[in-house]
């Protein structure tokens, strides 16, 4: 074989696999820019379904401690942040939430408090919050993600 042609074939095969491994990396970048954007994305979701989760639990609470007559739009929110949860989350946070919500219906059924039995609840250290659960699991979630 004549030198020259060896020479302009070990330069032509070191443009193409320099090229190939350009081309390779940038993908890759890409792709990894993509999953890490797609991650924080659905990061963000669950956050912001938490914190509505939460918002709505809070004041569904609220509403049963000082009355025994079950707001049912209240209910229906809950359900529904639920069911978005179904969606995105973990059965872990589902099965927490749940359990907020039965706790809200539980707290229908028992009598009324002053905001001195409040004050009194409070004080002792027994007053429910029946978001703390989900709160602390929803938390730990979102950590590993």
């Amino acid at each position: 074989m004549d030198k020259a042609f060896i020479s302009a074939f070990a330069a032509l095969a070191g443009s193409i696999v320099g090229g190939l491994t350009a081309g390779i990396t940038t993908w890759l970048s890409h792709r990894s820019q993509a999953r890490a954007g797609h991650r924080l994305h659905h990061v963000a979701q669950r956050e912001d379904l938490y914190r509505d989760f939460v918002v709505a639990a809070s004041e569904a609470y609220g509403k049963a401690i000082i009355n025994s007559e079950a707001q049912i739009q209240d209910l229906v929110i809950l359900h529904g942040l639920i069911g978005r949860m179904r969606i995105l989350s973990s059965s872990e946070v589902i099965a927490c939430a749940e359990d907020t919500v039965k706790i809200i219906m539980d707290t229908y059924y028992s009598p009324n408090k002053t905001i001195l039995e409040l004050r009194e609840l409070i004080r002792n250290g027994k007053f429910i919050d029946p978001t703390r659960k989900f709160s602390e699991t929803s938390r730990q979630e979102l950590a590993v993600s």
